[in-house]
């Protein structure tokens, strides 16, 4: 799917979620409500989640990929995807592999995307990548694990260049 007009992309990961959004922070909702599309890199974790995630958003488009929690969802969901985003070529995987040598990695994986999405670690990662692209994993907004907050992405895209990108705290009060 190919958006070319600017746009403000919502990215989670690694949400845990079963049967549906209530674990969501209110903060995700707000930012799923500004967005014009939403990424999800992957452990949704069941169909009603992944159903949830769609009505939520809907008309709005909604992207995800297969994480390695998301047994349910393995004919739903592909292992990677690569879509264009206000011009802008967006790949998405949900685990990127070992931190060392990630760059050359996400290049070898995707060689034409701006901007490489991922998941797996609950890790906010915000970084540059090889010959200017992006690596970008939102964290988790859901369990935080061994980081200090729960997190979220948001991408705007537009013209062809990536304008904005930024982790986003998303705990409650």
């Amino acid at each position: 799917m190919a958006v070319t007009s600017p746009c403000r992309v919502a990215v989670l990961s690694d949400t845990h979620l079963r049967g549906g959004l209530d674990r969501l922070p209110g903060a995700v909702h707000d930012e799923l409500e500004r967005a014009d599309v939403v990424l999800h890199a992957g452990d949704v974790l069941d169909a009603a989640a992944l159903d949830a995630f769609v009505e939520r958003v809907a008309p709005r488009p909604f992207h995800a990929v297969l994480g390695n929690n998301d047994h349910e969802l393995v004919r739903a969901l592909p292992d990677r995807l690569e879509l264009e985003l206000g011009g802008v070529a967006v790949a998405m995987v949900h685990d990127s592999g070992a931190r060392a040598g990630r760059e050359a990695r996400m290049r070898r994986w995707f060689p034409t995307a701006d901007v490489v999405v991922f998941g797996h670690s609950h890790e906010p990662c915000d970084a540059a990548g090889l010959d200017g692209q992006l690596l970008f994993n939102p964290g988790s907004a859901v369990q935080r694990r061994r980081q200090p907050h729960r997190t979220m992405g948001v991408l705007e895209l537009g013209g062809g260049r990536v304008l904005a990108h930024r982790i986003v705290v998303v705990d409650e009060g």
